[in-house]
């Protein structure tokens, strides 16, 4: 998203769910671990992580599903009751699960605003994809300080300290 237009909305197939995200994210990921890969049914999952209070429903209800992941502490998916696309996850991460959502990039109506900061868990990635020149790419995961902006970390640290953890 531009410096100029800090909202964006999105919403399920159907049009049941709408919601507005408030401001730009903190991080967009590109997810290629296999779980994302099953969970989606896709190559990769493309997330763009928000503050939670910066994501509104505007029309509809969601519902919540809590799923088993690889880290063992789960994931809440809010999905549209009736046509069942997942528009955000929340992570039960160090306390973080209220507090950041996962925003399902393609769920957006302009989803070209947000293409990937980084490549995650590239290590499983499915053997045609390829990067493009100059993209970040790590292995499995990054350190917070050399991938977020500046402001992204001062709105992080903000989100850890409400958790009472410390930004890693």
């Amino acid at each position: 998203m531009t410096e100029e237009s800090h909202t964006n909305e999105g919403g399920c197939t159907c049009g049941h769910v709408r919601y507005q995200v408030l401001s730009d994210p903190l991080i967009v990921h590109c997810c290629h671990c296999r779980y994302c890969q099953r969970q989606t049914g896709a190559a990769f999952a493309l997330n763009a992580l928000i503050e939670a209070d910066r994501v509104q429903v505007i029309q509809g209800d969601i519902e919540e599903l809590t799923v088993v992941t690889p880290s063992g502490k789960g994931q809440t998916i809010a999905r549209c009751p009736k046509c069942r696309i997942a528009v955000w996850s929340n992570y039960h991460m160090s306390g973080l699960r209220e507090r950041i959502r996962f925003i399902r990039v393609g769920t957006l109506d302009n989803p070209d605003l947000l293409p990937p900061d980084v490549h995650i868990f590239t290590t499983t990635k499915q053997p045609w994809v390829r990067f493009p020149e100059g993209a970040r790419v790590v292995d499995i995961y990054y350190e917070y300080g050399a991938t977020w902006s500046p402001d992204s970390l001062s709105r992080g640290a903000a989100l850890f300290e409400a958790a009472g953890i410390a930004l890693p």
